[in-house]
């Protein structure tokens, strides 16, 4: 699997630097004017504007042809032990952070590949890479839109001499952890959309008191404020075999997001208990307890370019 991610995201970076892009100009129009004519009877415009809600993906998919480079940061506590004012609340620590370059296949499939930096836990460096399909999209004749999403992560950090830690990584498999889900979204009118994604969670390697499989259902709702502006809400809850994930360990993520529309970009600025990046991270290892101020700032700036039109 390292052999395979590695001269794939080298591959999709030779692609943005050496094609002839052409930069989409102005984002205050929806992506879908670009499109080729569509059926009429499809809901427009989108339920969500992102690939992405805040932390989990959303049901929308790039245009084909269309690259996007995306830069995530997550920061640190704001408040608690370890923020306040002597830490700038949490921007004189960095959580986490991504970039990203992902592809639309075509106007229905996309793929993408990252780096993320890691939380430390338990892992650093971490590479991960996934394949989306949305398989349905709302119309007059079916209410919902259904996407299928699948990935996985590769961390390549040094492996730990403590024999009982998780980042020991006795085999190389044990560096790998996978997801799939999937992503039932409707539109109501022009203000409001809901989001179900029930998500399932395999990891090679786990520590004593966890479970390799985990089950997680996530639900979120964006609510339209103006033609540039949008308020989110996501919560992800994950479920757990009794005697393991002990929940004073372990904590559900849950965030708030501002999306803003401006100048050819697009903006989310968040707050969230999450730490990690990616499904294989926020989901089984959020350890922070919003009650004791372990929330924190951050945001994506994403760019649209225009490889093959």
């Amino acid at each position: 699997m390292k052999n395979i991610l590695f001269p794939l995201l080298v591959s999709f970076l030779l692609v943005a630097f050496n094609s002839k892009a052409q930069i989409l100009g102005n984002d205050s129009v929806d992506i879908s004017v670009n499109l080729p004519d569509l059926d009429t009877e499809y809901v427009s415009p989108k339920a969500f504007h992102g690939t992405r809600i805040i932390n989990g993906h959303s049901v929308e998919t790039l245009p084909k042809g269309y690259m996007e480079m995306r830069i995530e940061h997550r920061f640190g506590d704001i408040a608690g032990i370890n923020g306040g004012y002597q830490n700038m609340f949490g921007f004189d620590n960095l959580s986490d952070m991504r970039i990203a370059l992902e592809y639309g296949v075509t106007n229905d499939l996309m793929v993408g590949f990252g780096r993320c930096k890691g939380t430390g836990a338990p892992y650093r460096s971490l590479l991960d890479g996934f394949i989306k399909y949305r398989a349905v999209r709302q119309s007059k004749s079916f209410p919902i839109s259904v996407a299928v999403i699948g990935g996985s992560s590769f961390t390549y950090m040094k492996a730990s001499s403590d024999l009982s830690d998780v980042s020991n990584f006795p085999k190389d498999v044990h560096r790998l952890s996978y997801f799939a889900q999937f992503n039932l979204t409707r539109r109501f009118g022009d203000w409001v959309s809901l989001a179900v994604v029930p998500t399932f969670l395999h990891r090679n390697y786990v520590d004593l008191n966890d479970q390799n499989d985990v089950f997680s259902l996530g639900g979120a709702i964006r609510v339209k404020l103006t033609g540039q502006f949008a308020l989110i809400g996501e919560y992800y809850h994950t479920f757990r075999d009794k005697g393991l994930r002990p929940s004073d360990t372990y904590k559900n993520s849950v965030g708030i997001a501002l999306e803003w529309q401006t100048f050819g970009h697009n903006f989310t600025l968040n707050f969230t208990n999450s730490g990690g990046l990616g499904e294989t991270q926020f989901i089984p290892y959020t350890l922070e307890r919003i009650m004791d101020g372990q929330f924190r700032f951050g945001f994506c700036v994403s760019r649209k370019f225009i490889i093959n039109e």
